[in-house]
C-alpha cells in the first residue's frame, strides 16, 4: 500500500555526479565493479567504485501454521563463519523475484507455499552496491521436491519463532535479510497484520498473556 510521504523523507541537497564511468573494471558472475570520476553532494571531487549486481537478492520466511519457522544453516565464504538464515538467494533480472524466492524455498528449505506475501524491500549496502533485496513470508507449507544445489550443504531447522527471535536480539543470527525479516514480522503480528491465533503465538501470548 502507497502512502504519502511526510516532507522529512523527501530528497534534500543535490545528488552524487558522475562526470565519467569506466564499467567492467572487475567482472564475475555475480556483479561487476565500474569506477566512476563523480562530483560528491558537496561539491567535492572523488573517486566512486559501485558493485553492479546481476541478481536481485530474494528471500522468504517459512511460516508455519503452529508459528514455527524454518530456517537452514551453513557455512559462509567471506566471515569463515557458520550462519543460520531463511532461504536466500538470486533472481535474475529477466526473472521474476517471486519466481527467485518459490525456488530458493524448494531448493534449501523442501518446502512449498499456497500463499506469498512481499512485506519487505532493502538496500543491503547502498554505500558501495545497487543489491536489492525483495523478501516474503510464505505460508500454507507443504513438502517439495528440488534439485540440490552442488555447492551447498545445508542444516534445516523449524524451530518457534520466538527462539529465532531471541537469537537475532542476543547476535546469534546476524544474517541482515534473515534479522529485518523476523523483526518484521513481529511488527506484523504487533500490527494485527497476521491470523489472531498466529499473532498470539508470535508475540508470547499463546497462553492468554
Amino acid at each position: 500500500m502507497s502512502q504519502q510521504k511526510p516532507d522529512w523523507l523527501k530528497p534534500h541537497g543535490v545528488p552524487w555526479r558522475a562526470k565519467s564511468t569506466t564499467p567492467g573494471v572487475h567482472d564475475n558472475p555475480w556483479y561487476a565493479v565500474e569506477v566512476s570520476d563523480a562530483v560528491a553532494p558537496t561539491g567535492v571531487d572523488a573517486k566512486y567504485y559501485v558493485q553492479r549486481y546481476k541478481n536481485i537478492a530474494v528471500g522468504v520466511l517459512p511460516l508455519h501454521e503452529d508459528g514455527r519457522v524454518t530456517l537452514v544453516g551453513q557455512w559462509r565464504f567471506p566471515f569463515g563463519d557458520y550462519s543460520w538464515e531463511m532461504p536466500e538467494g538470486g533472481a535474475p533480472h529477466d526473472e521474476a523475484p517471486l519466481d527467485g524466492a518459490k525456488r530458493e524455498l524448494a531448493e534449501e528449505a523442501r518446502l512449498q507455499a499456497s500463499d506469498w506475501r512481499q512485506v519487505l524491500t532493502m538496500q543491503l549496502s547502498n554505500a558501495s552496491s545497487d543489491e536489492f533485496a525483495i523478501c516474503y513470508l510464505a505460508t500454507g507449507l507443504s513438502p517439495a521436491e528440488a534439485e540440490i544445489d552442488a555447492t551447498e550443504e545445508l542444516a534445516i531447522a523449524t524451530v518457534p519463532f520466538r527462539e529465532a527471535l531471541d537469537a537475532v536480539i542476543s547476535g546469534l543470527i546476524q544474517d541482515s535479510m534473515t534479522v529485518a525479516m523476523l523483526l518484521r514480522v513481529h511488527h506484523m503480528a504487533y500490527e494485527g497484520q497476521l491470523p489472531d491465533q498466529l499473532a498470539r503465538v508470535i508475540l508470547g501470548r499463546e497462553a492468554g498473556g
